[in-house]
């Protein structure tokens, strides 16, 4: 009963913020009769991680490309909730922009949940970017799919490659048999580490840090620059470089509100973020490398890190591939299409 009183509370809680940040979002005429637009941009991350200051670039620039007359502020994670009351707000117009993991909406957009597919994208990074950049299944029909619930991605990027960390060596799926390992809010994340045999449970990371410091949960994954900065290398024993994913992210904005855009505006933002896409991967590149060293040379909290080999990869391969019927079964026969699509792309790319 106090649990239900709980979640009942979160829920006004969220509503009343939407209507408070509806309100608050504003449009008006400047001193010069000029338009000025006042809106706000969500992140999951916080000051100083990729998407926060990926963020704050792409607000500085849009103010000073339209000489003042767009104002954006940017909130970093927690200041409006959890990851998935972030994306209530993107829908309901409480926010106009959000950056959104694919993995907090699989719940409601399941063709995203191909992101969480292990081994799908290449080793070379520079080329997963292109790929995300140029993706017709994605930049055409998976956006489709996440314009129905009036969010629009704009574009696609990475945060770099996801690593494992645990209180145990992973580098076989044996080593994950009843394995607690945080995800996130997607049914396709829990069937890709259940086939490894993993006791998976899903968490907003707000809640990660003192849970695997409890052991609720004994292992996640994340960027390296994400475990870093998080600290979660404090409380966990290891830090596999599996490469077996990489984390994507969407600069979106709510559909509605975009569509009521001038058509001068609309096509600001839109150059605004293709100019993004490779800052916003210098950004990861250089943070990934820079706080693998510190993971490295942190003798306070020492961590070790197993670099797992191109054999115990592959075993890896071999045990996700199954994921990817489930996911076909679950989604239909669009999602069937627009995975298909995307690995013929992968692999004309490559």
């Amino acid at each position: 009963m106090i649990l239900n009183k709980k979640r009942l509370l979160l829920v006004v809680s969220a509503l009343v913020l939407s209507i408070i940040l509806v309100a608050c979002g504003s449009e008006s005429t400047g001193l010069d009769g000029e338009e000025t637009y006042n809106w706000k941009f969500v992140t999951e991350e916080q000051q100083g991680q990729v998407q926060y200051e990926y963020a704050l670039e792409l607000a500085n620039r849009l103010n000073e490309k339209s000489d003042g007359q767009i104002n954006i502020e940017v909130y970093e994670f927690g200041g409006l909730g959890s990851e998935v009351n972030q994306v209530e707000l993107l829908q309901s117009g409480g926010v106009e922009f959000a950056i959104v993991s694919p993995g907090f909406t699989g719940t409601m957009v399941s063709e995203g949940q191909l992101f969480a597919l292990h081994f799908l994208f290449t080793d070379d990074m520079e080329l997963n970017q292109q790929i995300l950049n140029e993706s017709e299944a994605l930049n055409v029909h998976l956006t489709e799919k996440y314009e129905q619930y009036n969010i629009k991605p704009l574009a696609y990027w990475t945060e770099g490659a996801m690593q494992w960390t645990g209180d145990r060596p992973l580098t076989a799926p044996e080593d994950f048999s009843g394995f607690k390992m945080r995800t996130q809010t997607s049914p396709l994340i829990l069937r890709s580490y259940e086939a490894y045999g993993a006791d998976p449970t899903e968490l907003s990371w707000g809640e990660l840090y003192t849970s695997l410091q409890q052991g609720v949960v004994q292992g996640q994954e994340n960027p390296i620059f994400f475990i870093e900065d998080a600290n979660f290398h404090e409380v966990q024993d290891y830090m596999m470089i599996s490469e077996h994913n990489i984390y994507v992210a969407m600069t979106t904005v709510n559909t509605d509100f975009f569509a009521g855009l001038p058509s001068d505006i609309q096509d600001l933002i839109v150059e605004t973020v293709d100019e993004m896409r490779p800052v916003a991967f210098d950004m990861q590149e250089r943070m990934n490398d820079e706080l693998l060293e510190a993971i490295e040379n942190n003798d306070r909290h020492p961590t070790e890190i197993i670099e797992l080999t191109a054999a115990e990869r592959e075993a890896f391969r071999v045990a996700a591939l199954p994921v990817r019927d489930f996911f076909i079964d679950e989604v239909g026969e669009d999602g069937k299409k627009i995975l298909e699509m995307l690995i013929e792309e992968i692999e004309a790319a490559q």
